[in-house]
This record gives C-alpha cells, sequence and structure tokens, in this order.
C-alpha cells in the first residue's frame, strides 16, 4: 500500500515534535536546575510576578529531582513522537493507530479552550489536530477496506 503526502507531511511533524522535545531535554540537562531558577527568577521579575505565591511556587518547584522527571518525560515524549513519525513514514499500521489515538485525545481539552478562549491560535490547533485525526482515520479505514 503506497503512503499518501498527508502521512508524510504529519510523519514530518510528528517526527519535528520529537526533535524539538529532544532539544529541551538537552537544554534542560544542560542548563541545571540553579542557573534556570535564575533565569525564571529574572523572567518573572520583568513580567511583575517575582513576589506573589505563583512565582516563589514555580520557584521552589524547580529542584534536581523535578529536573530529572522533566528531563525523563521530554525524552520519553520525543521517543514516541519519533517512532510515530517513523512508523508514519514506513507506512505501518500501527503508527497510525497511536497517532490518531493520540492526536484525538487533545480534541476534548481543545474544544473546552475554544470554548474559553475563541482566538485564531486556538482554532488553528484545534482545526491541524483535526486534519491529522481524520487523515490518520482514512488511513486505517482504507487498510481495513483493502484486507
Amino acid at each position: 500500500m503506497h503512503s499518501h503526502k498527508g502521512l508524510r507531511a504529519i510523519a514530518l511533524f510528528e517526527a519535528a515534535k520529537g526533535a524539538v522535545a529532544l532539544l529541551v531535554a538537552g537544554a534542560l540537562a544542560a542548563i541545571g536546575p540553579d542557573a534556570l531558577q535564575h533565569d525564571l527568577e529574572r523572567v518573572l521579575a520583568r513580567f511583575g510576578v517575582d513576589g506573589d505565591r505563583t512565582g516563589t511556587a514555580m520557584l521552589n518547584a524547580i529542584t534536581p529531582q523535578t529536573l530529572h522527571v522533566a528531563i525523563g518525560v521530554a525524552v520519553l515524549y520525543a521517543t514516541v513522537r519519533l517512532a510515530e513519525g517513523w512508523g508514519l513514514w514506513r507506512h505501518r499500521a500501527w503508527a497510525s493507530w497511536l497517532g490518531v489515538i493520540g492526536a484525538a485525545a487533545y480534541l476534548p481539552i481543545e474544544i473546552y479552550a475554544l470554548w474559553q478562549h475563541p482566538d485564531w491560535m486556538t482554532w488553528g490547533v484545534f482545526v491541524l489536530n483535526l486534519l491529522i485525526v481524520m487523515v490518520l482515520a482514512r488511513d486505517l479505514y482504507r487498510r481495513r477496506a483493502a484486507a
């Protein structure tokens, strides 16, 4: 079965998300908790959030342990996205299943976000995710019909 351009585009998109997640994990590991706290402190001060409860809670949440967890989550996310991208590029059914389930899981959250903040960015994310679900679901339907 020949892969169509929509699957290839989604494969590249997923691989790009995986690559960005790996870059984030690497950056977090390179920066370390102390420098990250310092940089966050500067950003919060710039936006006038430095002295309030939210800013303090955010700063206190950055520890070596939480940073290791964040790095681990980013690496796990990257692994799944890169595997999905590879699988879609190679036209594997499991990758279409992984993609359709993963993208569809976000739709209820995006519908809620549209209700709360119906701006162009929210609409764009929703439409993109809906298109991804439709392309992958169509791929799965075609596979089933061909079998």
